[in-house]
This record gives structure tokens, C-alpha cells and sequence, in this order.
């Protein structure tokens, strides 16, 4: 099972099982403006089963839930802004929910493996970098409690009850799927929105903050060794990229490679300056030992798959094309020369995580 299925990262991660040889089922609420898009499954190697519903709602995700031996728990709000303007929502769409779920899954006496996605947002304003799993948790918003807690909770019904939950802290994903509608589900499919269509990106200050990002094929391959490692049952793990990379870097990198755009610095807005954390980037050394995973694109490689890069002779979208703001606003990798769209590289089946249905454990 794969919750939050028919979003970015969602749905990376149920294509990457569905050509694995898996069984998968999506359950995704479809909340507006949180990415969910049916598009997304497009091109599945095998059929994918999608429930659309809340993730707390029994009677509509039981049946699909016992029957999963492991869970992709990927559904909740993201956008820290919107948890300041609608702080009850967040509240219940990423604690109240998930309790819900969790409940579920013990009432029912499922054993399943969860795998449950947390964020770097938890730990608030840096004390040292790189950031490990024994920084202190100091939110700084709505969003990084909401998840913090539900993140607590998924280790406390591991340590009472039978189910086996791991939480994976993610940095900045982005690629291929990610909504791009608006700036509030991650500002790197934003810029590449703006790149693409010949804007200006405005970056906040001088650009000097860094980050680390993770492209979503290395994302999903991180969750799905997770779910094919039992030794990390109950554990906390950061995931993030290779190394930091400043906005203005970044942001020089995406112009050149897009060849379209521009960049323009500007003062902070109150707003955002208010919850912004400063610099940010992830010691992932822990989660690197505990599976044998590394990110293995670039940033600049994984810009070029998102459809930044112009090539000569294609059409947007198109077979040979750049990338494009696709359907409802979600970026929409360019095409290989079979005609597939780029992303979707992780190999399930080489992990054990495809074929029949035991072998999503790693017995």
C-alpha cells in the first residue's frame, strides 16, 4: 500500500513497486492543491489499485490495509506556509489521520512494515550542519510538529504493538510528477516552472543559504530499502542529497541549463522569513550503513531528467522534447527515445521488494 499514492513523491515510489512485479495499492484523500493527480500512475508497468479516501477512514481503506504486508505511508500536508494559515487542517490531516490509521492497522493486528515520511522541517533552526538524527527537534511551524508527532506516534505503536514503523526524514525531493502549480510544494519544481517558461525567479535575500536536494528516483529507492530492511524497525533516519548547494548556485545551474529564465534577488517576505530555518542540509550516513543506499544523480543530472534541458528537434512533452507544465500543473519529465517518461529508475525487483507478494519482506 502506498498512502498519499497520487502525488509526487507517491507515486514514484507505487511505479517503481508496480515495475517491480508488486501488487500496490494507492489510498490518496485527494485534498485540492496537494498534488494528488490520477495522471501521475500513467505508463504503470502493471495494474495499480487506488482507493480515493482519507487514510483515517476504516471502513474505506480496512480491507486493503490488512491485506498490505508493508506500507508506503507517504499522505499528509507538506506546505509550511499553509500550516500557519490553517493550522487545524494541518492538525488533522497529519496527526489526526495518521493516529487514525495507525489504530487501524492495530485493531485489525496487522504486522505490517510501515514506512512513514517524516521531514527535516522537525528540526527547526540548525545548531550545527551537517544535521544528524540526534540534533534536537525544535520546529518552527505548524507543519513540523504535526509531523513530529506523527512521527512519534508511529514509534510508539512499534514499541506496544506488533506493527514494524520506520520513519524516513526527507530534504528537498524534487523531479518528474511534482506539482508546480503554485510555490508551496517545494520551491524547486517552482523555479523550474519559472526556468521553463522563460521567468524570473525571485530568490529571497543573496542566495547564499544552502540545501541539499534528493532526486525522486533516489527518494524512492531509499523507502523501498527501507521496506527490505528489517534492521531498521523502529529507527529514525535522515535521507538527503550528496551535498549542499546554495540557492544562488542552484538557481545559475537551472538558468544554464534550461537555457530560458533569469534571476533576480529580493528582500525577504515578513511571512516567510518568519518560519524560514536558514541554512539546512543532512548527514545521511546512518540510513547509507543501515541499507547500502547513496544518491547516485546529481543535481544537475536530475534538473536535465526533469525536463529542463531544450533538445533540438523535440516538442514540449514530446517524444525527444524539453519538459513541460503538464497536465493540472505538475512538471512532466521529457521522454526517452522509447517514448517512456524520464524517472521511474529504481529497481524493486533487485531489492526484494517485487515479484510475489512475500517478497516485499526481507525474510
Amino acid at each position: 500500500m502506498v498512502t498519499g499514492g497520487l502525488g509526487f513523491v507517491g507515486s514514484n515510489v507505487a511505479l517503481a513497486l508496480a515495475k517491480g512485479g508488486a501488487d500496490v495499492t494507492v489510498v490518496d484523500a485527494r485534498v485540492p492543491t496537494h498534488g494528488a493527480n490520477p495522471h501521475n500512475l500513467d505508463g504503470s508497468a502493471r495494474r495499480i489499485d487506488v482507493i480515493e479516501a482519507d487514510i483515517g477512514d476504516a471502513d474505506a481503506v480496512r480491507d486493503a490495509a490488512v491485506r498490505a504486508e508493508i506500507v508506503f505511508n507517504l499522505a499528509g500536508q507538506v506546505s509550511h506556509v499553509e500550516s500557519m494559515a490553517r493550522p487545524l487542517f494541518d492538525l488533522d490531516v497529519n496527526t489526526r489521520s495518521q493516529l487514525g490509521f495507525l489504530e487501524l492497522l492495530r485493531t485489525a493486528g496487522s504486522q505490517a512494515v510501515v514506512i512513514y515520511t517524516s521531514t527535516r522541517q522537525i528540526f527547526g533552526h540548525p545548531r550545527y550542519l551537517p544535521v544528524d538524527e540526534e540534533h534536537p527537534v525544535s520546529p518552527v511551524d505548524v507543519n513540523g510538529i504535526t509531523k513530529w508527532a506523527a512521527e512519534q506516534l508511529h514509534l510508539l505503536y512499534t514499541e506496544l504493538y506488533d506493527i514494524r514503523a520506520t520513519a524516513v526524514r526527507l530534504t528537498n525531493v524534487y523531479g518528474p510528477r511534482q506539482l508546480i502549480k503554485h510555490d508551496r510544494q517545494g520551491f524547486v519544481a517552482w523555479f523550474i516552472r519559472l526556468a521553463i517558461e522563460d521567468r524570473t525567479i525571485q530568490i529571497y535575500g543573496d542566495g547564499s543559504q544552502l540545501r541539499d536536494f534528493v532526486y525522486v528516483d533516489d527518494a524512492a529507492d531509499a523507502f523501498l530499502r527501507a521496506g527490505a530492511t528489517d534492521s531498521v524497525n523502529g529507527e529514525v533516519f535522515n535521507v538527503g542529497g550528496d551535498r549542499p548547494v546554495s540557492h544562488r548556485d542552484l538557481t545559475t545551474m537551472l538558468v544554464n541549463i534550461a537555457g530560458t529564465g533569469r534571476v533576480e534577488y529580493v528582500e525577504w517576505p515578513a511571512e516567510k522569513k518568519a518560519i524560514d530555518i536558514g541554512s539546512f542540509y543532512t548527514d545521511s550516513s546512518k540510513f547509507q550503513s543501515s541499507t547500502g543506499w547513496t544518491p547516485a544523480v546529481t543535481l544537475a543530472d536530475g534538473l536535465r531528467r526533469t525536463g529542463t534541458a531544450p533538445r533540438r528537434g523535440g516538442r514540449a512533452g514530446g517524444g525527444g522534447g524539453r519538459g513541460h507544465v503538464g497536465r493540472g500543473g505538475y512538471v512532466d519529465g521529457g521522454t526517452d527515445r522509447g517514448g517512456q517518461r524520464l524517472g521511474g529508475g529504481v529497481d524493486a525487483d533487485a531489492l526484494g521488494l517485487g515479484g510475489c507478494r512475500h517478497s516485499f519482506l526481507a525474510h
